[in-house]
């Protein structure tokens, strides 16, 4: 099934098409502003109502994030090797030396920056580099600590497609990569059985109808399970935390008026609007570098 959030805190599943939506909120009796979530900790089954009429069309409701406020947003920077190669060659995104996800670790996304599709991402400044980068993420569907990689699949609710938009500088990618609409989820999150193998999926963005993203998840340097391993060492992830294992090479800055369009096979397509806003700390004096 593809589960996708709309109009604010309903919840439903995609037809086969995925041009309409099959309601959840009153069928399974949901309550919270966040019922995917509320789905995945209670004791519900959606897959009797998969086959039902479309109670909506796509085009008429506005598409969530499929969670709007995990505990965690766990992402994986530098994890496929051409775009390590990119970043080098490229000093706008990082100063830095050869490193991958191995030498760095993770880092952590405010959940505040989390926004859907129908939302757009806005851009705060008017003078700095922010780049557009596609990732496969996933939702979790149960608590875990010290898990190892072989479990770890088994803890995963489903995928989604996230773009992760980040301001080029010399901040902490936590700062650069945490402003409001910076974490673009959706438009759905697919389960395992839809996915199939998630370590061998296509992916493409394009901007203004160019590809400059496109490449597959078999590139990555950890693994899906391999991060969610590495991330709850002594630490616990919980059900609903989204997780996000980084770009492939091709990354490059937007401006207003711009047009996404990302898909992941299997997975779902979204188009995301650019637009730009006020920036009140445009003249805050900040150098260069950094993923």
């Amino acid at each position: 099934m593809h589960f996708v959030r709309y109009d604010s805190d309903r919840l439903g599943v995609l037809t086969d098409d995925q041009t309409g939506i099959v309601d959840l909120t009153d069928r399974l009796g949901l309550e919270s502003e966040d019922p995917l979530i509320e789905y995945i900790e209670g004791d519900y089954d959606a897959s009797q109502y998969a086959d039902e009429d479309a109670d909506h069309s796509v085009e008429d409701v506005h598409v969530e994030s499929p969670v709007e406020h995990p505990k965690k947003v766990i992402a994986a920077p530098l994890n496929y090797e051409n775009h390590i190669e990119e970043a080098i060659s490229d000093k706008d995104i990082t100063t830095d030396e050869w490193f991958s996800i191995e030498d760095k670790g993770y880092f952590l996304k405010a959940p505040s920056s989390i926004a859907g599709p129908d939302d757009g991402i806005e851009l705060p400044f008017s003078d700095r580099r922010v780049d557009h980068e596609i990732e496969l993420a996933f939702i979790m569907g149960s608590d875990v600590k010290d898990v190892d990689a072989d479990e770890a699949w088994d803890n995963i609710f489903g995928y989604t497609i996230l773009l992760d938009i980040s301001v080029r500088g010399d901040q902490d990618r936590s700062n650069r990569k945490s402003y409001d609409t910076f974490t673009i989820i959706g438009p759905c999150v697919a389960t395992p059985d839809e996915v199939g193998e998630p370590q061998n999926l296509d992916m493409e963005l394009q901007l203004n109808g160019e590809t400059r993203q496109d490449d597959n998840t078999n590139d990555m340097v950890y693994t899906c399970a391999d991060v969610v391993e590495y991330a709850s060492l002594g630490a616990t992830i919980s059900a609903g935390d989204v997780i996000t294992t980084g770009t492939p090479e091709g990354v490059s800055s937007l401006a207003d008026g711009d047009t996404i369009d990302a898909e992941i096979e299997n997975v779902g397509s979204m188009t995301v609007d650019v637009t730009e806003r006020d920036a009140r700390f445009a003249d805050v004096n900040v150098e260069k570098g950094g993923q």
